[in-house]
């Protein structure tokens, strides 16, 4: 009785710091549930405590399925489970979409043709199969490039369209066609089958390959239906056509299936994310129960309304609204800069003084921009103030040329039909065995009806000459791994052993070269990793096939932080920022085509989806967020001419600073005349009406209008532009070759203009 009595205690303890909403969602027992958590409303809390609450009510962890998004979320959400109910989380099948039907597939890959040591190709080993395939068909790698098949292969199975559909679809073969790349279809076919025969799923597979299954095999689907008692999906807004069918098949029994996620921010339909799937999910489930958690415990409230007034534009949403009781906080800065370059130092110069002024750290503070190729200016004007930061979403630590190159030789000890991992290792280090070769021993595996394996295994017999000793030596080397693995050795004992005796690591360490030292840094850290695989208590399986499966499923937000200096500015893509919050945050860049992308803006579907990107943006701030744009930029080698982003423009006037436009090298208040201009600009324009960026009437050049030489020009000189008229020049801002005029236009206030590529009249 005690026992019992403890455990309604602390149920009754955790349930009482929960909100009403919050606590119906973790109570509701049986039936379809649906939860729209909006930013920071506390939805893994909520995860967590409802499957504490179904194990506490008698339901068996191994019989409740968690799909997240990432491997971090799962592990995060596992041992704050623990922290409630013990040690029994651990029984809970519990991770990515991609990492749980691998573990399905591996258990039943009989069924499918596959032997449970398939191994995992991932994008690189798919692009380098599609580059022999197109090789082979001798098709022009210009046309065929490997990175446009792989997406179109990639596109089809995420709507689980096979191979022999795509050849007989007459939709898809028009599109082909249309783009030059008719040969696609039989591409498609070639590599599939290379996969199959390589034992080797890419990632769509573990996907398309586990729809089929449950198509295929009723008896396998009616075991996992019945296994599976309840089924919860994180991130449903994220979930593509696949995913959806998959999850909807296993709670076709039980019907206790509890989708979390919020339509706002669905942002990944480039992936192929279908939002129809969260805003449809009634007409799935008349019977849902549907509970909205609006209230925001991350941001300050100007933050949260001024996200609101954003994301209201949106016509495809379910409706919310999102409060917070946090305190009002300050209003959101606009920075405006002449500039990219100037954005970066008006940025910098911001986080520095708010450093010092508020005694904050650098990891207080994140720059998020729409494309990577932004971060440049953002990086030296950083390094100019000695403030340090990190770029999230650089090269993957696993994408590294000597860690893959380790990987492929415990891929292959572990599968021998790995056709891409054989590629990587056969002259590695280099033992004589060129292209040439490895074609013949390709040719040979054709010829007689064998595996790659059959022939390498006995060279003097197939190959025969000189090159069969080198290619014998090869075999012997792999099959002492095997015999490793056949031992029982652990995932450890068999990488350490490896990366000695195939001499990777010799010849690493005989370079010493910095990058040398670094590469062989880099493979220490990949054994140490293999190391705290086997010890951890949570692996019950140490064997190598298992740890390649896990580093095999890694994603980008999985992988390991190699600096231990955390106290750095965040920099990234708003896409990776997804998940993450800080306490400053900058959105820079907001300027129409690079903010709504150009590439967004045919459809009302895809501005809604960039409209969602700004809103993910702004929601990740917790205390201070800033606003950036600059009025020129250079794109494709030439300077261009930008203005305010739309999305500047929705953000209702009275969250934002705009009298704190940071004009120039100023970083005190800005100009009056910048400021009001950027009010202008707010006032929404009739839909004839087109957008001026200066918010006055475009200037009329003169009839005699023609370019003065400016290496002369100095302050106080009288200019002309043709599109802001007529001005003094207040200062010159020189840095060696980069001469700046900083000039006051009457009617349009002050801009810094570049003299190289600014025509200037003086007068």
């Amino acid at each position: 009785m005690k026992k019992e009595g403890d455990r309604l205690k602390k149920t009754e303890n955790y349930l009482q710091t929960l909100n009403e909403p919050q606590r119906e969602a973790v109570l509701h027992g049986n039936g379809p549930l649906m939860i729209i958590a909006g930013a920071g409303s506390g939805k893994t809390r909520v995860l967590t405590f409802r499957i504490a609450q179904l194990i506490e009510n008698g339901v068996d962890p191994f019989r409740i399925l968690s799909l997240t998004f990432t491997n971090k979320a799962a592990g995060e959400m596992r041992h704050r489970i623990e922290n409630e109910i013990g040690t029994e989380a651990r029984n809970i099948w519990m991770g990515t979409f991609h990492s749980v039907f691998a573990k399905i597939l591996r258990i039943e890959a009989r069924y499918l043709g596959y032997t449970s040591d398939f191994s995992i190709y991932d994008t690189d080993d798919s692009k380098s199969l599609l580059r022999s395939i197109i090789r082979e068909f001798n098709l022009d790698d210009k046309v065929y490039k490997a990175n446009v098949v792989y997406n179109r292969i990639s596109g089809a199975k995420n709507r689980l369209v096979s191979a022999e559909d795509y050849a007989n679809s007459p939709v898809i073969q028009a599109d082909d066609d249309a783009a030059r790349m008719k040969e696609m279809g039989r591409i498609y076919k070639t590599y599939v089958g290379r996969c199959f025969q390589a034992n080797a799923m890419d990632f769509d597979d573990l996907l398309f390959n586990t729809n089929v299954l449950f198509r295929d095999f009723p008896d396998v689907l009616y075991k996992y239906q019945h296994k599976f008692q309840h089924v919860m999906v994180d991130e449903f807004q994220d979930t593509n056509v696949s995913q959806y069918l998959i999850t909807r098949k296993l709670s076709a029994v039980h019907r206790n299936i509890c989708v979390v996620g919020d339509d706002a921010q669905s942002i990944y339909a480039f992936r192929g994310a279908n939002i129809e799937n969260i805003l449809n999910f009634e007409k799935d489930f008349p019977d849902v129960r549907t509970i909205k958690l609006e209230q925001n415990y991350r941001s300050t409230a100007t933050i949260v309304n001024a996200a609101n007034s954003v994301i209201a534009r949106n016509k495809s949403q379910l409706k919310k609204e999102t409060f917070t009781a946090n305190e009002e906080g300050s209003l959101i800065d606009v920075i405006k800069a002449g500039s990219d370059n100037e954005e970066g130092r008006l940025i910098a110069g911001a986080i520095f003084e708010e450093k010092m002024q508020k005694s904050l750290s650098n990891e207080d503070f994140a720059i998020l921009y729409r494309t990577n190729a932004q971060s440049r200016s953002f990086e030296e004007a950083l390094r100019k103030l000695g403030i340090k930061y990190r770029i999230i979403g650089g090269m993957s630590f696993y994408q590294r040329k000597e860690i893959k190159d380790l990987l492929a030789y415990l891929r292959y000890t572990v599968n021998q039909r790995d056709e891409e991992a054989f590629k990587r290792i056969i002259n590695l280090p280099k033992r004589g065995i060129g292209d040439g070769t490895v074609a013949k021993i390709t040719v040979a595996a054709s010829e007689n009806g064998v595996g790659v394996w059959d022939i390498i295994s006995n060279a003097s017999y197939y190959i025969g000459g000189r090159i069969a000793s080198p290619i014998d030596q090869f075999a012997t080397l792999i099959k002492s791994y095997k015999v490793l693995v056949e031992q029982g050795n652990d995932a450890y004992e068999i990488a350490s052993q490896v990366a000695k005796t195939s001499k990777l690591l010799k010849e690493l360490y005989e370079d010493k070269t910095v990058e040398g030292l670094s590469r062989y840094e880099n493979v220490q850290e990949l054994l140490n990793g293999i190391k705290e695989f086997v010890d951890s208590e949570e692996t019950e399986d140490k064997s190598l096939s298992a740890f390649l499966q896990s580093v095999s499923l890694l994603t980008n937000a999985d992988e390991p932080d190699d600096d231990a200096d955390h106290d750095r500015v965040t920099m990234m893509t708003i896409h990776s920022a997804k998940g993450l919050e800080f306490k400053n945050v900058f959105v820079v860049g907001l300027e129409e085509d690079l903010f709504p992308s150009q590439m967004m803006l045919e459809t009302r579907q895809d501005l809604e989806e960039e409209r969602r990107l700004f809103y993910v943006a702004i929601t990740r701030a917790e205390k201070k967020l800033s606003f950036s744009y600059a009025e020129t930029r250079y794109q494709w080698g030439r300077l261009k001419m930008c203005e305010p982003s739309r999305f500047l423009l929705e953000v209702d006037k009275k969250f934002l600073n705009v009298s704190r436009i940071l004009a120039g090298m100023e970083t005190g208040a800005g100009s009056s005349s910048g400021g009001s201009s950027f009010v202008r600009n707010l006032t929404p324009r009739k839909p004839s009406e087109p957008r001026n960026i200066a918010g006055t009437k475009a200037h009329t050049p003169s009839g005699d209008f023609n370019p003065s030489d400016t290496s002369e020009l100095k302050a106080g000189d009288k200019v002309e532009h043709m599109k802001f008229g007529f001005g003094t020049v207040i200062r010159m801002d020189v840095n060696g070759a980069d001469r700046k005029a900083i000039v006051k236009f009457d009617g349009v206030g002050e801009k810094t203009l570049l003299l190289s590529f600014a025509k200037l009249r003086i007068l």
